[in-house]
């Protein structure tokens, strides 16, 4: 165990404490849980950084790298679209889940057929990830209520959403001539 995958274990092991800093009935409950997702979030980036700089990648961090931020996305959404109930966060919300589980089961199934490179990460979704994580520190710290910062947090969701849509038709039609091949050959 290197200190990258220390601070991945430690991504998911701050979800239930973000759970619990959201619903607790105080007015600052809403700060703190978009401190501690933040917190989280920065951990995303520096976990990599050093398994890179440190050349310290290991199997297990590279399965618990893409698992933990995909649990940490996928609950603040949750959370999210509980507490605010409307279309502006539903959608993009329900787009981005579901981009993460055909994605996922792309790569998936990519790898067993030896062209998971097809489908590495790429700048779009990188773009993607940086819109998303901003527009969910936004939303975590405010209540649900239209203020210009919750505004602010529905328009970068959205985008964050329209990219989260293009970086997946780029896997798509990346991965496409091993999904076609594979379905002629039945």
């Amino acid at each position: 165990m290197n200190i990258p995958n220390l601070l991945t274990v430690l991504r998911v092991l701050l979800i239930p404490v973000f759970i619990l800093l959201f619903y607790l009935p105080f007015s600052w409950s809403y700060w703190a849980a978009s401190a501690v997702f933040s917190v989280a979030a920065a951990t995303d980036w520096l976990d990599g950084y050093l398994a890179r700089r440190w050349e310290q990648s290991t199997p297990f961090g590279a399965f618990l790298d893409p698992v933990a931020d995909k649990l940490m996305v996928a609950v603040a959404l949750v959370l999210l679209v509980a507490e605010h109930a409307n279309l502006w966060l539903t959608l993009p919300a329900a787009i981005i889940i579901g981009r993460e589980i055909v994605v996922s089961a792309l790569r998936e199934w990519m790898a067993e057929i030896g062209a998971r490179a097809h489908v590495a990460v790429s700048k779009l979704a990188k773009w993607k990830t940086a819109a998303q994580m901003v527009a969910l520190v936004i939303l975590l710290a405010n209540p649900p209520t239209f203020t210009a910062w919750v505004v602010l947090g529905y328009a970068l969701l959205i985008i964050a959403a329209v990219l989260t849509l293009w970086s997946m038709a780029q896997y798509l039609l990346a991965a496409w001539p091993h999904l076609r091949i594979t379905s002629e050959k039945k």
